[in-house]
């Protein structure tokens, strides 16, 4: 059988409405229970605004208004931290805050102390899971029988080529040394996904590409608006088509492969049935490129610095690499770089809709 993938193209002026559309297209009801709680687990990727970096106040806010009307009754926002991302500071800065309150929602901070994580064996065989972590792979306990809507934004990665549905899961499922695993992060995402069809009695993704990202990702990017909403109830599918979209060849992603290998979801574009709009010659031309900062740590992970790996990540020297990621991203790259392109993205239509709002 096919896997379906809902694209539909979109205005500031109708995002709400076609959010709604989008979701009817992709016939949320068909996989995601009413009567299970339902995780919306946002992505934070930086603690500034930053365009096409983290979700969207629109995709949160049209996500929650078209889920409500649909009977889904107990909606939780949720998001882990980073060693080098404050997602308190993220929310706020995307304005994602005063979306939660126009809802009544309450935002799940999974690195909270009365957060419990709980040591999951996975019923599937792991590629590598369970060897990085030498048997014991911690999850929050809240996740189980909770349905999973994931709400990342189109973007590159310097790791994983592009980052959506499917790597949106380790921003949540993994805790704080979950950057133990970047050395084979393709089959931790596999893995990942295994253990959602295991824990989530539903999965389902919107992808917001009204503004998307090429190059460095997922926060060193260059923003392009786009005007595209995807969504579907097969996370491969959608990536599929998300990185299609973008100018990348699908089958080559190796998480996209081996999960296709594996019959999680469909990678082949062929396999894949788009409704919405007809994307057959849409083509970004996106290039994933690298800074200073990722060349550094794919030395580490798979090159010259490779030997050294456990020293520089798993001893009590681990927090040079949180400074030096720090200092790059935060104090250099946004201050001189990153600013003036939100600042100019803000004069945009899509930028008055972000301003709008801010409480």
């Amino acid at each position: 059988m096919k896997s379906s993938v809902a694209v539909v193209k979109t205005t500031p002026d109708t995002v709400l409405d076609d959010i709604e559309r989008v979701l009817k297209l992709a016939r949320v009801e068909d996989f995601l229970r009413k009567d299970a709680a339902t995780i919306l687990k946002v992505n934070i990727t930086w603690h500034f605004y930053y365009p096409a970096c983290s979700t969207t106040p629109w995709q949160l806010d049209g996500v929650a208004t078209s889920l409500e009307n649909r009977g889904y009754k107990n909606l939780i926002p949720a998001q882990n931290r980073t060693v080098v991302v404050n997602p308190r500071l993220g929310a706020e800065n995307n304005h994602l805050t005063s979306v939660i309150r126009k809802h009544n929602l309450k935002f799940v901070y999974l690195y909270e102390p009365d957060i419990e994580w709980v040591n999951y064996r996975p019923k599937a065989k792991m590629l590598v899971l369970d060897r990085i972590f030498e048997g014991r792979i911690e999850i929050p306990k809240m996740f189980i029988g909770k349905n999973a809507f994931h709400l990342p934004t189109l973007k590159t990665h310097v790791f994983t080529k592009m980052t959506g549905a499917i790597k949106n899961a380790f921003g949540g499922l993994l805790n704080d040394n979950r950057h133990w695993t970047h050395s084979h992060i393709h089959e931790t995402l596999v893995d990942l996904l295994q253990i959602q069809k295991e824990i989530h009695p539903g999965i389902f993704c919107l992808t917001d590409g009204t503004i998307a990202g090429n190059g460095a990702g997922p926060r060193v990017m260059e923003p392009h608006i786009k005007n595209y909403l995807l969504a579907s109830g097969d996370s491969v599918a959608i990536d599929t088509i998300a990185a299609k979209m973008m100018g990348l060849d699908p089958m080559k992603l190796k998480f996209l492969s081996l999960a296709n290998e594996m019959g999680l979801g469909k990678a082949n574009p062929q396999d894949i049935e788009i409704v919405g709009e007809d994307i057959r010659n849409v083509n970004f031309h996106f290039e994933v490129k690298d800074t200073f900062a990722s060349r550094g740590q794919k030395a580490i992970y798979w090159g010259k610095l490779k030997p050294f790996e456990h020293f520089l990540l798993r001893t009590p020297i681990v927090p040079w690499s949180y400074v030096a990621s720090r200092m790059y991203h935060d104090f250099y790259w946004y201050s001189f770089f990153g600013k003036k392109i939100a600042k100019k993205f803000l004069n945009t239509d899509w930028g008055k809709l972000f301003i709008s709002y801010k409480e």
